[in-house]
């Protein structure tokens, strides 16, 4: 039986090394074989609107665009859902294959057996 790895994001480029760290956990884990399914909350849903993790940029850090790139491939990109719409945000803004899914989907993922949740 595979684990499971959630893990939630809440906060955007204005804490450059807690964001990188979450996408580079994230990648790590997808690349691991793990089942990955990386939730962006609060500023950090910006980062799933195209064009917006290619300017971020963070000194000897993996390039976010490249980590977020290994997410979508490998795993699941998931925006909340009050976040989004907070933003003014829909599906179609965001970055093909994102979703956007509410506190009842987080609940079922973090309690599902073998899963580790992680928030940065």
């Amino acid at each position: 039986m595979s684990r499971s790895l959630v893990i939630k994001l809440t906060a955007g480029a204005e804490e450059p090394e807690r964001a990188n760290q979450a996408f580079t956990v994230a990648a790590s884990a997808v690349a691991a074989g793990a089942q990955v399914s990386l939730w962006l909350t609060g500023e950090a849903v910006w980062f799933a609107v195209p064009g917006r993790a290619e300017s971020f940029e963070l000194p000897h850090a993996a390039p976010l665009a490249d980590l977020l790139t290994a997410v979508l491939e490998g795993g699941q990109l998931t925006v909340c859902t009050q976040c989004a719409k907070r933003r003014n945000l829909t599906e179609a803004d965001l970055r093909p294959g994102t979703r956007i899914a509410g506190a009842p989907a987080f609940t079922e993922e973090i309690l599902t057996e073998n899963t580790q949740a992680i928030v940065y």
